[in-house]
């Protein structure tokens, strides 16, 4: 089914041709249900706000909880970020400006020593370069407001893990050394790029990495109190440069520094589940959504994170997305012409198994 430009927002109900849900005593839709299993943390006083939408041929099912109050909402979308990063690489590549099977070093001539001259942007993008995921010295930069510039230098020379494209193991610092490529190429800061090059293309007109114009009162607080050890842990003494911070929201960190609504969300994955050469060619963005990392532990895209692992239980084998720490998750299935889109305040550590991954599957039962 041809995904239409005009959407139909389905503020109650479901969406038609969603499959309805096994009888559990009341006469709930699926996506109703799913929107009561959000209502219910909410209304525990758990939950302090999220969005829900649903995209599934023309037709739209959107919903807002607690204090966000519209789907217009702008939430920091943590690791779904990456794949905003990738997708600004692969422009690059599509144009022939990068290539993704060349050396690092090829950009970033000091990434040479040792087993380094052996990455690849493709190493970068699929998780597999040997970088760690955070630098040793994370919580120092971020507690001293480091620039993004320091990250980088931390990351050209922290040792690598195993020899690159041995293992998989997932890797924040790969994605900020494929902005800092983006960046030596095109003399623009990632952010600058994916502001130029990317979102307007889409007509994701409310995303931005790092604030961009957003002031941050015009975004999602996130319940730090919840956050995960590396963003502050809920310790009161990391205020200063945690998820709501000032200086955190307005880094910029291409692995997870991007802020953007659930509608934004989904044009992106959109563009990738009926890819129409907008972007990219049809044929590069059908390559950022299959496995590249074959015989290993996880299957990865180029930035993507491929099914049917961490979505819907019943979403295919070529279903792709990502999550966020921050308690996101955005997915597409292109054997049920689905997309699912979950962005929450409470992070992922608590928000998955409440609600991330209950409201994936009750979505993704929802259509054969």
């Amino acid at each position: 089914m041809k995904r239409r430009s005009s959407l139909a927002i389905l503020t109650a109900g479901l969406c038609p041709g969603f499959r309805p849900a096994p009888a559990s005593g009341n006469n709930a839709t699926p996506m109703e249900t799913a929107a009561q299993l959000i209502q219910k943390q909410v209304a525990a006083g758990v939950l302090e706000s999220a969005v829900l939408r649903v995209h599934r041929g023309g037709e739209t099912f959107e919903r807002a909880f607690g204090k966000a109050a519209s789907g217009e909402a702008v939430f920091l979308l943590a690791s779904i970020s990456k794949t905003l990063t990738a997708a600004g690489v692969m422009v690059l590549i599509d144009r022939g400006e990068l290539r993704l099977e060349s050396p690092v070093k090829t950009y970033l001539p000091e990434f040479s020593e040792g087993a380094r001259k052996d990455v690849t942007l493709e190493h970068l993008l699929t998780h597999t370069s040997g970088l760690p995921d955070q630098l040793p010295e994370n919580n120092e930069l971020r507690r001293r407001h480091a620039p993004l510039d320091d990250f980088v230098k931390g990351a050209l020379r922290t040792p690598l893990l195993f020899p690159p494209g041995t293992r998989y193991h997932y890797q924040s610092m790969g994605l900020l050394l494929a902005g800092e490529v983006v960046r030596r190429v095109t003399g623009l800061p990632l952010a600058d790029f994916l502001a130029r090059e990317v979102f307007p293309v889409l007509g994701m007109r409310n995303t931005t990495m790092g604030l961009g114009t957003l002031r941050p009162e015009e975004t999602v607080r996130c319940q730090t109190e919840h956050a995960a050890p590396e963003a502050g842990g809920g310790d009161v003494t990391a205020r200063e440069w945690d998820w709501n911070s000032a200086y955190w929201r307005s880094l910029g960190a291409p692995w997870g520094g991007a802020h953007g609504t659930a509608a934004d969300i989904d044009l992106f994955l959109g563009s990738f589940l009926h890819p129409e050469g907008k972007l990219m060619r049809v044929e590069s963005a059908r390559m950022m959504t299959e496995n590249h990392t074959p015989g290993l532990v996880a299957r990865r895209g180029l930035g993507f994170a491929l099914g049917p692992e961490g979505f819907g239980r019943e979403c295919s084998a070529r279903a792709f997305g990502h999550g966020g720490s921050t308690g996101t998750l955005a997915w597409a299935d292109p054997e049920k012409d689905l997309t699912c889109v979950i962005l929450t305040s409470l992070p992922s550590q608590v928000s998955g198994p409440l609600i991330l991954h209950p409201v994936s599957d009750l979505v993704a039962a929802a259509h054969p």
